[in-house]
């Protein structure tokens, strides 16, 4: 997220990468990493599972999702990863935003 956050902030998006950690491990690792964007620690787990984001022992945990939400609340892209590695390309994520900004404005 770090290498095109300027690319998503130019298209008026906001990244908020939730976690399974607790404030405190969320807010050194945020720190220590210098991070530009908002991170949410979610230890019970509460917005993660009302997005679906499976856990997956076997495969390390919870495994990777991108959820693009519109300004309206209206969900534009779910990729829920696999593997660790079963990650949303840049591309794909740029070419959904892109998509939103082409679409004419509801009154």
């Amino acid at each position: 997220m770090r290498q095109f956050y300027n690319e998503l902030t130019a298209r008026d998006t906001e990244v908020v990468v939730l976690g399974p950690d607790s404030t405190d491990a969320f807010r050194e690792y945020w720190a220590r990493h210098d991070l530009p964007f908002v991170g949410l620690p979610d230890p019970s787990h509460t917005v993660l599972k009302l997005y679906g984001q499976q856990v997956n022992l076997f495969k390390l945990g919870r495994m990777p999702a991108t959820v693009l939400v519109d300004k309206g609340g209206v969900v534009r892209l779910a990729h829920y990863g696999r593997s660790m590695g079963d990650v949303s390309s840049t591309e794909e994520v740029l070419a959904a935003l892109d998509g939103l900004h082409d679409e004419p404005a509801q009154s």
